[in-house]
C-alpha cells in the first residue's frame, strides 16, 4: 500500500493551489505549452478562442483555455533546469496527485508538454530566426542524475560517444540524455529543422561565452559542434530541453521542445528581429498544436 505524500514534500497553499504554480487541477489542460519568459504567456494565450483561467505567481504565469475545442495551458517557466525541476514535478501533481488524499492516482495521466523557447545554433547552415525541433535534448546540467532515468540502448550509445568526443573537466558535468516523443514531433515537419540540443547550467561560460571570466573548457564550441553519432548532429544549445525531456520520461509524459534560433555562434550573427521572429514561430506552431 502506498504512503500518503506529506505536507512538507508536496505542498499546497491557501486556495488548495500546487505551492509554485498556484494552479489547481480543475485550471490544468493536459496539452501544455511552455515558455520561459512570463511576458511570452501572453503572446501565446493571445491566439486563444478563450481564455478561462489566469493565474500568476513569481516567475510562473498560467493561461488555461481554448482553440476550438481544444483545451490548452500555456506555462511559463523562468530560465534553467531548476525551474524545470518545479514546473514538471508540479504539473505532474496536478494531473497525478488527489489533492484532497495526497495519494497517487491509480490511472496515471500522461501529459503532452511542448516547449516553445529560444536558442543559438551550433550549425553553421542554420541561419538565425530559423525553427528547430529537438531530435534529442543533452544535459550538461546535472539536472536527472538526481532521478533515475532509463535509456535505451541507442540513447546509451550515444552518451558513450559523446564521453569520449567532447572532454569534460572532471565534476564539471554528468551528461544525460532523453529523445523527444515521436507522437509530438512528427507533426512539426515542414519549415523546422531538427537535431540534438545541448541544455546547459548557464548563458555564459556553460556555453563558451567569454566576457571577463575565463573558461574552463575554451574549446566547447568547437567540440560540441563536431560531434556525430550515426547521422544525429548537435543543431543548436539552451538551458531547458535535456531537464523537460528527462523528467517527463522518468514521470511518463510526451515531450517535445522547439526554439527560435536566436543567435548563429559559429557566425557570430544575432537576429536583428528575435521577437517577430519567435512570435512567427509561435503563431506556426500554436497552429499544429490545436490540432494534434
Amino acid at each position: 500500500m502506498q504512503d500518503r505524500i506529506a505536507e512538507s514534500e508536496f505542498i499546497l497553499n491557501s486556495r488548495g493551489a500546487v505551492y509554485h504554480l498556484d494552479v489547481r487541477p480543475e485550471e490544468l489542460a493536459t496539452t501544455i505549452i511552455t515558455v520561459g519568459d512570463p511576458d511570452r504567456v501572453q503572446q501565446v494565450s493571445q491566439h486563444f478562442d478563450k481564455v478561462e483561467h489566469r493565474s500568476n505567481h513569481r516567475e510562473f504565469v498560467t493561461h488555461t483555455g481554448y482553440i476550438g475545442s481544444k483545451r490548452l495551458s500555456v506555462v511559463s517557466t523562468g530560465i534553467g533546469t531548476d525551474n524545470i525541476d518545479i514546473v514538471l514535478n508540479e504539473l505532474d501533481a496536478l494531473a497525478n496527485i488527489d489533492f484532497n488524499t495526497r495519494f497517487i492516482k491509480q490511472t496515471p495521466v500522461r501529459l503532452q508538454i511542448i516547449r516553445l523557447g529560444t536558442s543559438g545554433a551550433l550549425n553553421e547552415h542554420i541561419p538565425v530566426d530559423a525553427y528547430v525541433v529537438s531530435s534529442f535534448g543533452l544535459g550538461l546540467d546535472n539536472l536527472l542524475p538526481w532521478y533515475e532515468l532509463e535509456n535505451t540502448a541507442d540513447e546509451k550509445a550515444m552518451l558513450v560517444a559523446f564521453s569520449q568526443q567532447v572532454t569534460l573537466r572532471p565534476g564539471s558535468a554528468n551528461p544525460y540524455l532523453a529523445a523527444a516523443s515521436t507522437d509530438l514531433s512528427k507533426h512539426f515537419q515542414e519549415g523546422y529543422h531538427t537535431g540534438i540540443t545541448v541544455t546547459c547550467p548557464g548563458f555564459y561560460a556553460p556555453q563558451g561565452r567569454a566576457l571577463r571570466g575565463r573558461l574552463s573548457h575554451p574549446q566547447l564550441l568547437e567540440q560540441l559542434t563536431g560531434f556525430g553519432f550515426e547521422s544525429h548532429r548537435i543543431t543548436n544549445f539552451e538551458m531547458e530541453t535535456a531537464g523537460i525531456y528527462g523528467l517527463g520520461r522518468v514521470l511518463g509524459h510526451d515531450c517535445l521542445s522547439i526554439s527560435t534560433i536566436v543567435a548563429n555562434r559559429i557566425r557570430q550573427e544575432f537576429s536583428k528581429d528575435g521577437a517577430a521572429a519567435v512570435q512567427r514561430m509561435i503563431e506556426k506552431s500554436v497552429e499544429i498544436i490545436a490540432e494534434i
